[in-house]
């Protein structure tokens, strides 16, 4: 039986974990062969090492999103290693605990965001069109959120600003690139259930505050959007550019007054 992503060679920044990992399994199940990018070495072999015991094909590269050398690197190995790149998901992001408040989220919080969530983003971008352009064209992924939309339940001006870049960036650079055979889409989960979103959520009271505005009332698995993005990674969506695929449980859909 063939899969959605037989041929193609897919490079995953974040990959050693939650969400990257869910999708970099998920690829290779399709038949990708998978680049897991990441800054933790131990959780990127970790996600090899599932990836080549259910019989796919990956390999790991160090990666600090925010260093353009660390992203040239990442594709030059996907290059090195599998002879060229189809589909670049920049899934790698942060979300300090202490990203808040215009007034009261420090100097160096909203630096350390910027550079990773919407910085690596465009680095990422930089490094991989050339290569993808090389292959014949490509899929794009870029990780926005919900927050690009709307302002968020509980204060996070620096990463809702860097998501609310990420949708915009995506959109230049597929209006920039539609005609060399380069989709670029943007993926906006809603609150997806990963390790980061438990730490930042163990408070029961601030995880219901974040609840109640989710019209289905739950959490999104890393799975759903895992599937979302294998959408947007697959030929499935080749008619799609400057888009941006919403998967939040309705949040977006809902009028809701915080508390």
């Amino acid at each position: 039986m063939s899969g959605r992503l037989d041929g193609k060679v897919a490079l995953i920044t974040g990959a050693g974990s939650g969400m990257g990992r869910c999708a970099a399994e998920l690829f290779a199940r399709e038949g990708a062969r998978v680049v897991v990018a990441d800054y933790d070495d131990a959780g990127g072999k970790e996600t090899v090492d599932a990836i080549t015991a259910t019989g796919g094909d990956a390999t790991f590269v160090r990666a600090d999103v925010s260093r353009a050398a660390d992203c040239e690197a990442m594709v030059q190995h996907a290059q090195a290693t599998y002879g060229a790149l189809h589909v670049l998901y920049n899934n790698a992001g942060v979300f300090p605990a202490d990203d808040g408040g215009v007034l009261d989220t420090p100097e160096a919080t909203w630096e350390r965001v910027m550079d990773i969530n919407l910085k690596g983003v465009w680095l990422g971008c930089r490094a991989g069109i050339p290569a993808l352009l090389a292959s014949g064209g490509g899929s794009i992924i870029n990780v926005a959120s919900f927050v690009a939309f709307l302002g968020a339940a509980t204060a996070q001006i620096a990463y809702t600003t860097s998501k609310g870049g990420v949708l915009a960036m995506s959109r230049e650079i597929a209006v920039e690139y539609g005609r060399q055979g380069v989709r670029v889409n943007a993926l906006c989960p809603g609150p997806i259930e990963t390790p980061l979103l438990a730490e930042l959520m163990s408070d029961p009271a601030r995880r219901q505050r974040r609840l109640v505005h989710i019209p289905m009332g739950r959490l999104g698995q890393a799975e759903e959007l895992a599937k979302a993005a294998l959408f947007l990674a697959s030929d499935d969506s080749s008619f799609m550019t400057g888009a941006a695929l919403v998967v939040d449980g309705g949040i977006t859909a809902a009028y809701v007054t915080p508390e």
